[in-house]
């Protein structure tokens, strides 16, 4: 625990020290460039924000495009400012070139800035899909794939005995003298004492 401790206390360490003589660089670039007092303090924060905000969104974000691009710019102002003060330039006599660069950083510092914390992806709502789900139409229901029932088959034919078939004539006439209307399958089906199928196949002879 204690050696994982002494990593990060080294680690921290460097990464402070780094940071202040970047931070150093870059005021001395924007102080030569005619950015005095607050201003000339300013222009540090405004890059490693900057780089701050890019490299955050590398890790979050998913537009990794943008990114980079805003990475690369920050990182591109810092190492410009280190290398600048390695000798390189005479911050006495400052290029114009490099005066409107210092004058025109703040803009795109602020673009930077407000598009990498502006266009976070929007977190995906599900209740929204739940209302669509709600006020969607319901399904028309399936067809079922058996088939329409056909027609009623006829029922067999039965035999009838010609004894019997005589038989029910008499009964019949006997029925239509006494009450002056032709005997039905029922009424010949009780007095004959046969089947319904056989008292329908009766009545068909009559």
């Amino acid at each position: 625990m204690r050696a994982q401790l002494a990593r990060i206390d080294a680690v921290l360490v460097q990464a402070l020290i780094a940071a202040a003589l970047s931070f150093a660089h870059l005021h001395d670039v924007a102080s030569a460039a005619g950015q005095d007092g607050w201003k000339a303090w300013a222009y540090p924060v405004s890059v490693d924000l900057l780089l701050v905000a890019a490299w955050r969104r590398l890790r979050t974000g998913d537009a990794k495009a943008a990114g980079w691009c805003w990475f690369v710019i920050a990182l591109t102002a810092s190492l410009g400012a280190n290398v600048a003060t390695a000798g390189l330039l005479d911050l006495d006599q400052v290029p114009a070139w490099l005066r409107i660069l210092v004058a025109g950083w703040p803009a795109v510092a602020f673009l930077g800035g407000t598009l990498l914390a502006h266009s976070a992806p929007v977190p995906h709502d599900d209740t929204e899909d739940q209302d669509d789900q709600a006020d969607a139409p319901d399904p028309a229901p399936e067809l079922s794939a058996q088939p329409a029932p056909g027609p009623t088959p006829a029922p067999p034919a039965v035999a009838v005995p010609a004894a019997l078939v005589e038989h029910a004539r008499k009964v019949a006439a006997e029925h239509h003298t006494r009450t002056g209307t032709a005997i039905d399958t029922p009424t010949l089906r009780a007095r004959l004492g046969v089947p319904a199928p056989m008292a329908e196949a009766i009545a068909a002879h009559l």
